[in-house]
């Protein structure tokens, strides 16, 4: 595992108290496949804005039902409640902010939606299971101009719930796309002419001459492909085997390593350097 990015926490699934739930699944409810709570101004606002995603129940307090937008009201009436209403209604640590919608899953965009190089930059994540990790890295593809994050199927957690909240809105502008494996997903983005850089604390190479590096191979920074690992395993080997180049975040010896959200943003940062969209020359 790359030292720079390892986080040993553990993913925030765990309840405190009653029978085990699903992320974002209502108490004493069983929400169907595909179904789940978004909670937060923020996320609720933005995935309320998003016409991708199906609201099914919006409730609301009374100051937080002020907020609402024509647009918003005309796409769902919203239910008005007392804050430990909807507070029973959501996971027991959910901090809701008097906002809460429970909505439809977004629909993944298909890999063939993004293999192309000239599509943008690519955040791939092998197996980061953390919502709290996978909503920041959200938001920072958005900062930094990511055209989607790239996730396996089945270790990933929903964009629901704690991803969305930690996305502060933009799990609803950046694309996301399941994949069943990500070692042959990065073969299939070389193919295409992409550069992946996969991040590892070993690597010889830095991250900056690794990103000049594809730069140079491409000739255009859009095409680029972030790796980063398992928060405690970091990348599978055979994943890193499909990496173009390996690159370490450069660390003083105050700090053993970063959280992979926090790897991310400066991995995201240093290719958006290139980006005449994000830089204009």
């Amino acid at each position: 595992m790359a030292s720079n990015q390892r986080n040993t926490s553990k993913p925030r699934f765990a309840h405190r108290r009653g029978p085990a739930r699903q992320p974002g699944q209502q108490r004493g409810e069983s929400l169907p496949p595909g179904e789940g709570w978004i909670w937060g101004r923020h996320a609720v606002l933005a995935a309320l804005a998003n016409p991708k995603r199906t609201p099914l129940s919006l409730h609301l307090t009374r100051n937080a039902a002020t907020e609402l937008t024509e647009e918003a009201r005309a796409r769902i009436a919203p239910q008005v409640e007392e804050p430990g209403q909807i507070s029973a209604r959501l996971p027991d640590t959910a901090v809701h902010q008097g906002f809460a919608l429970k909505a439809k899953a977004l629909d993944p965009e298909p890999v063939q939606a993004v293999t192309d190089a000239n599509h943008g930059l690519l955040v791939v994540l092998d197996q980061i299971t953390d919502p709290h990790n996978v909503g920041a890295i959200f938001r920072s593809a958005a900062a930094f101009g990511a055209r989607a994050l790239v996730m396996q199927d089945r270790k990933s957690p929903p964009v629901f719930g704690t991803v969305c909240k930690s996305a502060v809105g933009c799990a609803e502008t950046v694309a996301h796309v399941h994949v069943t494996n990500i070692a042959n997903t990065l073969e299939a983005f070389r193919e295409a002419g992409r550069f992946v850089i996969g991040l590892a604390g070993e690597a010889e190479t830095a991250l900056a001459p690794a990103v000049e590096q594809g730069i140079a191979q491409m000739g255009r920074a859009p095409g680029l492909v972030i790796v980063l690992g398992a928060e405690d395993k970091g990348l599978r080997p055979r994943v890193a085997d499909h990496c173009d180049v390996l690159a370490r975040i450069p660390m003083g010896p105050k700090a053993e390593s970063l959280n992979v959200s926090n790897a991310a943003a400066i991995a995201l940062y240093e290719a958006s350097r290139y980006d005449p969209r994000i830089n204009p020359a």
